[in-house]
């Protein structure tokens, strides 16, 4: 019995091994290719993440100065945005949701240090490897 056209079995449908290998190759040579540059797009993005962090945890140190009258010291740190510092009374807190935005795209707390060297405080990452020593210079992201 014979099977109407688009059911029947065509000898030439399979792939052939060359084909296959060749396919792969390309595949592979394209991934080689962008994975530099997907790489280099992911750590621009975290970067970018930490500036805005950075910009947005600097509204909230405002708010906490507008409510208390000061800027939180160095000693009562970020945490102060979350949790009334003792001694305050009229902090209207929290100013930011939760410790999770405390902490940087890399996974180390924000540095904070009232009063700072550059302004009335200082807010920074060290970046992806948490080391203050190895980027102290250009890899630094801060609020100066």
């Amino acid at each position: 019995m014979r099977l109407p056209f688009p059911l029947q079995r065509s000898r030439h449908a399979a792939f052939t091994l060359v084909e296959l290998l060749v396919v792969i190759s390309i595949l592979g040579l394209l991934t080689v290719i962008a994975t530099p540059q997907v790489l280099k797009y992911l750590g621009d993005a975290k970067i970018s993440t930490a500036k805005t962090e950075i910009e947005s945890l600097s509204s909230a140190l405002d708010l906490f100065k507008l409510d208390v009258g000061r800027f939180p010291s160095t000693e009562e740190g970020l945490p102060a945005l979350l949790t009334g510092p003792a001694g305050v009374e009229r902090w209207n807190g929290p100013y930011v949701k939760k410790t999770a935005n405390l902490i940087d795209p890399w996974g180390h707390p924000f540095n904070y240090r009232s009063p700072g060297e550059h302004g009335e405080f200082d807010m920074f990452s060290d970046g992806p490897d948490g080391d203050a020593n190895a980027n102290a210079g250009n890899r630094r992201i801060a609020s100066w």
